[in-house]
Parts: C-alpha cells; sequence; structure tokens
C-alpha cells in the first residue's frame, strides 16, 4: 500500500468534497477484482422485530420474530421504472454542486428510471408526507463521512418536496449542517466523522500530515457522540477512510495495523479493523446513559464505490449508463466482508444486553443492492475545479439510485409505529 499522498494532508480537509473523493478511491482500489478497481435493508430488525429474512442467507437477529419470513428486502433487482424520482436537479434547491450531476454536463438519463424490486414482496415508494408525519416531533442524525452527507442530501431532497426546511446551522468547514421543518418539528442533521472513533493523523517534523493515522478503540470519537443524548433517530456509517494505514489502539495497547509493512506490528486486515471499531461503537451507544431509552440507531453498511480501467490517480472512471444484474456482481467481494463484518457486530452487542433494553437497533443494508448501480456516480460529471481529469466513483448523484436509501429508511421508521 503506497503512503497517502499530501493530497489527503489535513491542511485540505476544509475542502471536503474534494479531498474525501480522492480519499475513498485511493484506498479502495487494492481490495477490487480486476474488472471494477474498487467497488449495503434489512437483516435484523429492532429488539422485538425483525420483519424480513437476513443478510448472508442467515438471521442476523435470528431471535427476533418474523413478519415475513420469506422476503428479504436487499434480495432482488432493479427494474425499469418510468416515474423516476420525485425531485430533478433543478427542483431541489439543496443539491450540493458536486453531486448535481446533470448540471456538469451528464447527458444520459436512464440512470435515473430504476427501482429497486425485492424478490417476492414489495418496496413501496417514498412518501414525503408519510415520511414527516411519522417523524414529527423527532430529531434525526446522520453520522458519518461524506457518503453520510449524500445520504441526508437525498432525504433532504425528497422531504423537501413536502415541506421547504429551514437551513439553521452551518459550521465554518461545512461539514455539519442542521436543517429543521418547521411544520412537522423535525430536526434534520448531519455529524462529520472519519473513523467514528478518536483518531489523529501523524504529523511530520513540519507540522504536516503524513497520511498515517491512530485509532483509539478505547474513546469515541466526542465531536459526534456528544450531540447523540438529543437525537431520536441516528443512521451511523463510515467506511471510507479506513483504507489507508492505520494503527490501531486500545488506550495503551497496540491492537495492530491495517496496511502496514512495520516490523513488531500486527498486521491486520480491513476486515478485521471495521470489527474492532464497530464493536467499540455499538457498545458506546447501547450503553449511553445520556442517550434517550428509546433511541433508534440504525447501521448503514458499506457503500460500494466502481472505479475501472485504474484507480482514482491513474484514470479509473465510472461511465456505465445502466444497472448490473444480480449475476454480474461478486457477492463473495471485499465490500461484502466488510458488509458482514459491521452487522456481526451489531449482533454481538444486541445478543449480549440485558432484554429489558429499550433502546433499538436496526441495519440499511445497502452493500449488494449498490453493487448492481455502476452507473450511478458522478465520474467525471461533479464540477470540481481543483481536480479536474479526477473521477468520482464514490459519491452517488443526485437525483439517482441513492434515493432507494430513504424508501428503506421509511420502512424501518414504519415498523416502529
Amino acid at each position: 500500500m503506497k503512503p497517502s499522498s499530501n493530497i489527503f494532508r489535513e491542511n485540505s480537509e476544509k475542502k471536503q468534497e474534494k479531498w474525501i473523493v480522492m480519499t475513498n478511491m485511493g484506498r479502495l482500489a487494492p481490495l477490487l477484482l480486476p474488472s471494477i478497481c474498487i467497488t449495503l435493508f434489512f437483516t435484523g430488525f429492532f429488539v422485538y422485530q425483525n420483519p424480513f429474512k437476513s443478510i448472508a442467507d442467515r438471521n442476523v437477529l435470528s431471535f427476533i420474530p418474523q413478519i415475513d419470513p420469506e422476503c428479504d428486502l436487499f434480495k432482488g433487482h432493479w427494474v425499469p421504472d418510468k416515474r423516476g424520482s420525485l425531485y430533478t436537479n433543478s427542483s431541489c434547491s439543496t443539491i450540493p454542486d458536486s453531486k448535481n450531476c446533470i448540471k456538469h454536463g451528464r447527458q444520459d438519463r436512464d440512470f435515473l428510471f430504476w427501482r429497486w424490486k425485492p424478490d417476492g414482496c414489495n418496496l413501496p415508494r417514498f412518501n414525503p408526507k408519510a415520511f414527516l408525519g411519522m417523524v414529527r416531533g423527532k430529531k434525526m442524525s446522520f453520522i458519518g463521512d461524506s457518503v453520510a452527507r449524500n445520504h441526508m442530501e437525498s432525504l433532504l431532497c425528497l422531504l423537501s418536496m413536502e415541506e421547504t426546511p429551514r437551513d439553521i446551522y452551518k459550521d465554518e468547514e461545512d461539514r455539519n449542517r442542521i436543517w429543521y421543518f418547521p411544520n412537522h418539528d423535525f430536526t434534520l442533521s448531519t455529524s462529520w466523522t472519519k473513523f467514528l472513533v478518536e483518531g489523529r493523523e501523524r504529523q511530520d517534523g513540519n507540522k504536516k500530515g503524513t497520511g498515517l493515522f491512530d485509532l483509539d478503540i478505547g474513546k469515541i470519537d466526542e465531536a459526534w457522540f456528544k450531540g447523540l443524548s438529543n437525537i431520536d433517530i441516528a443512521i451511523v456509517s463510515a467506511a471510507h477512510w479506513f483504507f489507508r494505514p492505520i494503527f490501531i489502539h486500545r488506550g495503551d495497547e497496540s491492537v495492530g495495523c491495517i496496511y502496514c509493512n512495520e516490523p513488531n506490528v500486527t498486521q491486520i486486515s480491513p476486515e478485521e479493523g471495521f470489527k474492532l471499531v464497530y464493536s467499540a461503537v455499538f457498545k458506546h451507544i447501547d450503553e449511553c446513559e445520556n442517550c434517550k431509552e428509546d433511541l433508534v440507531t440504525v447501521l448503514r453498511t458499506i457503500s460500494p464505490a466502481h472505479f475501472e480501467n485504474g484507480t482514482w490517480d491513474t484514470g479509473g472512471s465510472c461511465s456505465r449508463t445502466s444497472p448490473f444484474g444480480e449475476n454480474r456482481i461478486d457477492l463473495r467481494s471485499s465490500e461484502m466482508k466488510i458488509r458482514t463484518s459491521q452487522i456481526e457486530q451489531l449482533e454481538n452487542v444486541i445478543m449480549k444486553r440485558d432484554n429489558k433494553a429499550k433502546k433499538k437497533f436496526a441495519v440499511l443494508d445497502v452493500t449488494r443492492v449498490m453493487l448492481m448501480r455502476p452507473d450511478g456516480h458522478p465520474n467525471g460529471y461533479w464540477g470540481n475545479k481543483w481536480m479536474k481529469g479526477y473521477n468520482d466513483c464514490v459519491h452517488w448523484c443526485l437525483p439517482g439510485p441513492i434515493d432507494a436509501w430513504n424508501e428503506f429508511l421509511m420502512a424501518i421508521i414504519r415498523r416502529l409505529r
């Protein structure tokens, strides 16, 4: 694994969309098959119910009664849909410039006219009026990296077709945002974190970032965790910063390192790294004493990238214009292994918890679904003046296939009622 480029260093972080794309691209490259350089709805439901079959052809939360044991919403395929998205790139004013693919010259439109169809059951279309009714008086936060932000931006556009939200907070770096829907007393926010746990980049003698990171799985990243006590529904995800040299610690104990070749350091795989981090994160959430007792935590599994014919810095692109069938994806890919490791850690925490615990957990499993959508990325149509010639095959166009994630999310929330 070659060292991180200076592009990834700390002094470039203020331009989030600039560097997160490159970081994601560069670190996913070693994990994929040659044909696709880098490539997660339910598998388990809340503590009281699990309406669908699980991932990996087994029940992740097998002790939970099932409503429909014959249906797994995540096993299915994309079907043509003439209706397309509820919004357009011009009807939603909050689309970030870097996700507005049509504005930046994407000519094909076929990628907009597909819907996810589970095998054996139906996934209802997103209904912004119904969604806002279900979250009236609630606070929802998307916690994670810029793909978590991408997910929130999709939901924001969908909901804005029913009610225009107020933009009530933006930090200096435009990483953390808060939107408010006054007619429904609903607050929607993003909380930025690279690793979910405490992480720091090592610096050289000139106090510049080296691209090497230290994570302490014994400590949560307080930047997002301190606000969790006010949240009713948390959508947790972080993945794309893990594909770089990372030294993992538990306090003063050295656990191992991802992508390191240093002597006397235990080498661990990215999947093992995810296990260590997500185990710690779910334990912190489950044991959070200041959090609301009925807090709902939704794990959104890893979202695949689709570089072909190179990596992010060697001309890799994602120029396809239609979905893959299931026979075109690799169900044994690195992303699928990571997705399984994420879910297993949630299962482990739930299996060990007190039966009287009221906090609820769910899985929004987009990995397999999105492996079939190599056509949904901005590619070269992201208008980044700093990165001309580089393609974004990590994030998702708006509108686009990422909107399906919120149909899954709506189904989760509906079953809470």
